[in-house]
C-alpha cells in the first residue's frame, strides 16, 4: 500500500524530538483514510508496519489509533486489525476530518453543502441578531462596514473583514451553538480556492452592497428584512464563485 503524501505529515528523523508524535501520525493517517487511500472496511497496517512507516514506538501508534477511533475513522476489529469505518460513521465536524474532506475530489459535494448550512444557521442569526443588537454592538457592526468600503480595492483584507464582519452578526445574535457550528466549517472551507474563489473588483461591488443591506436590516431591528438579506448574500455569492463543471458524455 502506498505511503501517504508528503503534505500530510510524516513523521521524519527531524521531527521525532517534537512531541506530540501521536498528534503528527492521526493527521498523515487521517487525511490518507479520507482521502480514499485506505477505504471502508480495509484495514490499516499493522502497529510493527506503522512504526516502521513513521519511525516511532509501538505507544505512539496505539495513541494514534485511539483518537482516529475517537474521530470514527476506524475501529478494532478482533482477527482484523484496525479498520476504516464508512463516512458516516466518521466526525465530519472534527477539524482534521473536514480540513482533508475539503481536499478531496468531490470537494465541491462538501462545499455546496456547507453552502446550505451557512444559508439555514446565518439567516437565523442575522433575524436573531437585528432583535437582540445593542447600541454598542451596532456601532462595531457599522464601523466594521466603513471598514469593509475602504478595503474594496484589497481581495485579501476585504475577505478577512468580511469574516468579521459576519462574526459580529453571529455574536449579536446570541446564537453559540450557530456560531460555533458556521465557524467551525467555515474555517476549513476558506482554505479551499474553490470555496473562497478569485473575487474581481466588480464582485467585490456586488458583496459590499449585499454586506450594506445586511448590515440596514440589522441595525434597524428588521429580523424578515436581515434574514433575506442574507439569504440573498450568501447564494448569489456563491454562484458568482462556484466553479463551474463540465461533463464529458
Amino acid at each position: 500500500m502506498s505511503r501517504p503524501s508528503a503534505d500530510t505529515a510524516g513523521v521524519s528523523r527531524h521531527t521525532r524530538r517534537r512531541p506530540p508524535l501521536a498528534a503528527a501520525v492521526v493527521r498523515s493517517l487521517a487525511t490518507a483514510i479520507v482521502l480514499g487511500e485506505y477505504p471502508p472496511g480495509t484495514a490499516l497496517p499493522s502497529a510493527g508496519e506503522l512504526c516502521d512507516e513513521y519511525e516511532v514506538s509501538r505507544t505512539v501508534i496505539r495513541e494514534a489509533t485511539t483518537t482516529l477511533a475517537e474521530k470514527g475513522l476506524v475501529a478494532t476489529r478482533q482477527g482484523w486489525g484496525t479498520v476504516v469505518l464508512d463516512q458516516e460513521q466518521w466526525s465530519l465536524l472534527d477539524p482534521l476530518v473536514l480540513d482533508a474532506l475539503f481536499q478531496r475530489e468531490d470537494r465541491l459535494v462538501f462545499l455546496d453543502n456547507l453552502i446550505e448550512i451557512r444559508t439555514t444557521l446565518e439567516c437565523a442569526m442575522a433575524a436573531r441578531a437585528a432583535r437582540c443588537i445593542d447600541g454598542a454592538q451596532a456601532a462595531v457592526l457599522a464601523s466594521k462596514l466603513d471598514e469593509l468600503a475602504s478595503l474594496r480595492d484589497d481581495p485579501t483584507a476585504y475577505a478577512r473583514a468580511d469574516i468579521e464582519f459576519h462574526e459580529i452578526i453571529h455574536r449579536a445574535s446570541q446564537d453559540a451553538f450557530g456560531r460555533a457550528i458556521v465557524s467551525s466549517i467555515q474555517g476549513k472551507a476558506v482554505r479551499s480556492p474553490q470555496y473562497s474563489g478569485d473575487p474581481t473588483r466588480e464582485h467585490i461591488d456586488l458583496t459590499h452592497e449585499a454586506h450594506a443591506r445586511i448590515a440596514e436590516a440589522v441595525i434597524s431591528g428588521d429580523p424578515e428584512g436581515a434574514e433575506d438579506a442574507m439569504r440573498s448574500h450568501i447564494t448569489s455569492s456563491w454562484e458568482r464563485r462556484r466553479p463551474h463543471v463540465t461533463t464529458e458524455e
